[in-house]
């Protein structure tokens, strides 16, 4: 008997857990995805399309709980993440009338670079979507090419964008400035200030930002460093403007002054 052999013909498709089935349909079906399969009874199970890919949901294990936002996930490669990002914030705006970017379910934000964002569903599952060229490793700690403050804003960076831990971003960027802040170059040490003021902002620390802006005011740069330290300041106020379900980019730009 001849066997036939494998060729590239496989789909994977993920099973996640799904606590409440109507929860996960009405927030599945906002976002825009297609139901096309729903079964609650003999037991559960829920098949959705979006674009070109499938997710489905099945009955959670014993003990289970969204909170630890650990029942499962799955990897969505795409050419660019960008349009994803914005399909989702926009759907997220209709249908709930903001976005949705603190506990269950929730979207991480994106700044302009950023190779990956995670949706958070009502179950705790995390559907991460990752650019295709995204470098396949990450230097832990920072770049070994950078050092001080420089190597601090690039740890932080790998915080905030692929772990999703604001915190220890924000810790590891105060910690450092304290540490570094008075011989690092005056464009570190604003970049970093003006990165702190947009994590005090997502993690709802605002009363620490009118001391580093007015910090930050006083450091002396060149136009075009000035430039790219308004851009920094420019993604804290479009923070402000995505937790309130506004379009960014509406106001007046912060740091157009600096």
């Amino acid at each position: 008997m001849t066997q036939t052999a494998i060729r590239a013909n496989e789909t994977t498709v993920p099973v996640l857990p799904c606590a409440d089935a109507e929860e996960t349909l009405a927030f599945y079906q906002a976002l825009g995805f297609r139901v096309v399969h729903k079964q609650t009874r003999p037991y559960l199970y829920l098949a959705l399309e979006w674009s070109g890919f499938a997710v489905h949901f099945g009955r959670p294990p014993q003990g289970h709980d969204p909170a630890r936002q650990d029942g499962g996930g799955c990897l969505v490669l795409v050419d660019e993440v960008a349009p994803y990002h914005a399909a989702f914030t926009r759907a997220m705006r209709a249908g709930y009338g903001k976005v949705l970017a603190k506990g269950l379910p929730r979207l991480t934000r994106f700044r302009p670079g950023q190779t990956r964002f995670t949706l958070i569903d009502p179950s705790g599952n995390s559907l991460i979507f990752i650019q295709r060229d995204e470098p396949a490793e990450l230097e832990y700690g920072g770049s070994k090419e950078l050092q001080g403050l420089a190597r601090a804003l690039d740890n932080a960076r790998i915080f905030r964008e692929f772990k999703n831990d604001d915190r220890a971003a924000f810790r590891t960027l105060s910690s450092a400035l304290r540490r570094h802040g008075d011989s690092a170059p005056a464009l570190d040490r604003a970049l970093a200030l003006a990165t702190l003021i947009e994590l005090a902002t997502a993690l709802n620390e605002q009363h620490r930002i009118p001391a580093w802006a007015g910090e930050l005011e006083q450091i002396q740069l060149t136009d075009a460093e000035r430039g790219r330290v308004a851009d920094e300041l420019r993604h804290a106020e479009d923070l402000t403007q995505w937790l309130a379900g506004h379009a960014p980019g509406t106001g007046t730009q912060n740091g157009s002054s600096q």
